[in-house]
């Protein structure tokens, strides 16, 4: 990135600001919800609903693995964006290339790991009999590239971190672009199945990820990515795990809890499995404004906090949180009145389009307290409080989740008691997260951290 990529937001308007850096990531974030559902589209349409099903339930493991280096990625993040509003130009440089040095040991553990184990945890889910063979095909093809996956993260993340939102958005465009043709491709022509949507996906990261380290390798500031120069700095890395643990838990931890969810789906036929795999594509775009806000507060709140503007990163706080709450209910309306005519798109077969729009109308007007826990949570995190978040969710979208579909399905064994689920634990969560926000004194918690 050049040196006017970078964007610095302990300066200027704070709407403006938030705005104009919310959009890239409001559009990445929209291509990425594309990316995710194409292979789910076009496997629906040209291979039918046992192979929708099939990627479906790979689908929370894929997120389980990866979702715990993501959070390291995002408390990453949180120490980078810190040291470049502090305008400490030497520790952003080892910060930067520690993490990238720690995201390809981890995707290289991922790989390792996702090979061996795959047909172990598809089992352990209860995954129905009639699609294992194809599940496991999917999700062992994916795990081989999945480096990728964890590589793009981490290098998106800095260059939020660092203001930069525009870059990520140019490359995930390219990269949906590559992954729906060699969908249409080796799905539509081809006809290798859920293998050839596996492999476009992995092919598409790739690129991302290559153009990504090319950027960063080209940036003409002082904290330039150098190849040499990728090592883990041992400070760096305590402090990178120490913001980013409990968010890299909290990510683990809830999709642990989807997986046990998505398990509990799984007991009901393999239709309910696909129309509930549809509906979580349609689902990932009311996410849109929430990820987008969520993570441009992170940066904004822990640029200023780094900075000590304190009113000017409350501001910034209330208007993300009222951007993100609106634009995530809107996105809910829209989905409860026409989520079978959604659904239908992924695939037709009337009892899976039954099942994704029963969903639909049980989740979809509860998104504002969805947008609320998230922007709270990334609020906290920039402000160096990750622990906070993480302990909620974790009882709340975890343990609180768990505990009510498990006991409830032994009376009544309907897979509504599941969908429910959702709503009350995001209200819940929200309700726990104000209460917070409102009586701790979250402005000043950086100011007795260590890392500056």
């Amino acid at each position: 990135m050049s040196s006017n990529s970078a964007k610095d937001f302990t300066e200027g308007p704070i709407k403006k600001s938030l705005i104009l850096f919310a959009i890239p990531l409001l559009l990445s974030n929209l291509f990425q919800q594309l990316y995710n559902a194409a292979d789910s589209v076009i496997v629906g349409n040209f291979v039918g609903a046992e192979a929708l099903a099939a990627v479906s339930s790979s689908t929370p493991l894929i997120n389980l693995m990866v979702g715990f280096f993501n959070g390291m990625a995002i408390g990453a993040g949180v120490v980078i964006s810190r040291f470049f509003g502090a305008k400490d130009m030497e520790k952003l440089r080892r910060a930067i290339h520690t993490d990238i040095a720690f995201g390809v040991i981890c995707g290289l553990f991922l790989v390792f790991f996702g090979s061996i184990m795959t047909p172990v945890i598809l089992r352990w889910m209860q995954t129905p009999e009639d699609i294992m063979p194809q599940s496991i095909e999917y999700f062992r093809i994916y795990c081989f590239g999945i480096v990728f996956s964890v590589l793009y993260n981490i290098m998106m993340g800095i260059m939020n971190a660092l203001g930069d939102s525009r870059h990520p958005l140019y490359y995930l465009i390219l990269s949906s672009i590559i992954n729906i043709f060699l969908d249409l491709f080796l799905v539509g022509v081809v006809r290798l199945g859920v293998g050839g949507a596996a492999f476009a996906t992995i092919m598409s990261q790739a690129v991302s990820s290559i153009l990504c380290l090319r950027k960063l390798m080209k940036d003409d500031s002082g904290y330039r990515v150098r190849i040499r120069d990728i090592r883990i700095d041992r400070m760096m890395l305590r402090q990178i795990i120490s913001f980013g643990l409990p968010s890299g838990v909290q990510n683990s931890v809830i999709n642990f809890a989807n997986i046990v969810v998505q398990t509990n789906i799984n007991t009901f036929a393999s239709v309910a499995v696909a129309g509930s795999g549809a509906y979580s594509k349609i689902e990932g775009f009311a996410f849109l404004p929430i990820t987008s806000f969520s993570l441009g507060l992170t940066t904004f709140v822990g640029q200023n906090l780094g900075a000590r503007k304190y009113e000017r990163a409350k501001a910034g706080a209330r208007f993300g949180m009222l951007c993100s709450v609106t634009m995530a209910e809107c996105i809910g309306i829209f989905i409860f009145l026409f989520s079978p005519y959604l659904v239908s798109l992924f695939n037709s077969t009337p009892e899976v389009v039954a099942y994704g729009a029963r969903q639909a109308h049980i989740e979809a007007l509860f998104y504002c307290f969805l947008a609320l826990s998230h922007c709270i949570a990334g609020v906290l995190r920039g402000a160096g409080k990750a622990t906070v978040p993480m302990f909620i969710m974790l009882g709340c979208w975890c343990i609180f989740r768990v505990a009510y579909i498990t006991i409830t399905l032994l009376f009544v064994h309907r897979i509504e008691i599941v969908y429910s689920a959702y709503p009350i634990t995001w209200m819940l969560s929200s309700l726990i997260f104000v209460i917070y926000l409102l009586k701790a004194n979250w402005l000043h918690a950086l100011d007795n951290r260590h890392a500056l």
